[in-house]
């Protein structure tokens, strides 16, 4: 026996699933489903919206009586160029001109002069993004480093002396 659903019902099953979290949402539409009978998890994907994964998870739970514990921590924020696809490229295009490679060739680090707040501001004035969709100064300066830039300057390499001063030393 399979039971129809009404355009109030489905209203008041879609309302209370969106007030419930994690298992205790998993919970609720296992058995929403199980009450719906045979062709239940496809009722309520194409009815409901509701994903199926999730109604089959909450179904094992309910089954095997253990509940299963969701690792929302592990999930992490997206990076900023997810967001703002075209960042890293006009980071570059800013700190470019504004850097230079190690003078002793030493390395192949390139150091800017620019400071992480200076090259947000220069995006926001060159490049029209808005306050509000930047990452802050600190992300930016992640970024730089991950780009290979270094923000510090380079000291003027010194030539080196021929002959070292001698010294003496007292003898007592």
């Amino acid at each position: 026996m399979s039971i129809e659903l009404t355009d109030s019902l489905s209203s008041l099953l879609k309302e209370t699933a969106t007030q419930l979290k994690g298992a205790a949402r998993r919970r609720f539409q296992a058995q929403t489903v199980m009450s719906l009978g045979y062709g239940g998890q496809l009722l309520a994907q194409k009815e409901l919206g509701w994903d199926r994964k999730t109604i089959r998870k909450g179904i094992k739970e309910l089954t095997s009586g253990m509940t299963c514990i969701d690792n929302y921590s592990a999930k992490g924020r997206y990076k900023a160029e997810e967001h703002l696809p075209n960042l890293l490229d006009d980071i570059k295009k800013l700190v470019d001109s504004q850097s230079q490679t190690d003078p002793s060739f030493k390395s192949q680090r390139l150091y800017t002069r620019l400071t992480a707040s200076q090259v947000r501001k220069l995006l926001i004035e060159k490049f029209s993004y808005s306050d509000e969709e930047l990452p802050t100064s600190e992300t930016i300066r992640i970024k730089l480093n991950y780009l290979g830039y270094r923000l510090k300057r380079v000291a003027k390499v010194l030539p080196q002396k021929k002959f070292q001063k001698l010294t003496q030393f007292s003898s007592n």
